[in-house]
């Protein structure tokens, strides 16, 4: 997926600035896909030269003038010709699944201890989704457009972020502790 797109994306729900968009990447788009504020930027110049964005100069009071971007029809259509095109679907590239494997009996502290930090980062990640899903989606079953697909992308995030924590709960109780290896 390219940053264009999801910049389409997140203008289809609402008009923003460059920093609308750099705070938007930071709550929830960049949960999946992530750029920096310069990225975001240069980005934006490359949509509008292409004409996929219409921009407004805002004057401010005691500031410099912002531009408020908006996908065009130009960039809507793009935006639907690269939703019908088909993707392959992503493969997991994990770091920790190579550590895993390396692994000897003499990592096996180490091992431990990484999987922890794992389980607890994606823990944490999972507690974030889920105040989410509670303060913005209070009732899934009456969602339709828009915000329903919004719901079953985090309900996605949710369910991916429980099995990792899964998974690297499993792995812990399967690897012996300290002192004691496994025959």
């Amino acid at each position: 997926m390219a940053l264009e797109h999801a910049i389409l994306a997140s203008l289809t729900e609402q008009d923003a600035s460059g920093y609308d968009l750099t705070r938007r990447f930071d709550k929830s788009i960049g949960f999946f896909h992530s750029a920096s504020h310069q990225q975001i930027y240069r980005v934006l110049k490359r949509m509008d030269e292409a004409g996929w964005v219409d921009v407004e100069t805002v004057t401010q009071d005691g500031r410099p003038d912002k531009k408020m971007y908006r996908a065009s029809e130009a960039g809507r259509a793009e935006l639907t010709r690269w939703i019908a095109q088909p993707s392959e679907p992503s493969h997991l590239r994990s770091e920790l699944a190579v550590k895993i494997r390396a692994a000897t009996d003499a990592d096996i502290p180490a091992l431990r201890g990484e999987v922890t930090r794992y389980r607890d980062g994606h823990a944490a990640r999972l507690d974030v989704y889920r105040l989410i899903e509670k303060r913005d989606f209070p009732n899934p079953a009456a969602l339709s457009g828009s915000p329903l697909r919004q719901y079953l992308v985090l309900r996605g995030g949710i369910r991916v972020e429980e099995g990792f924590t899964n998974w690297c709960q499993e792995i812990l109780d399967a690897l012996p502790s300290k002192g004691h290896p496994q025959p």
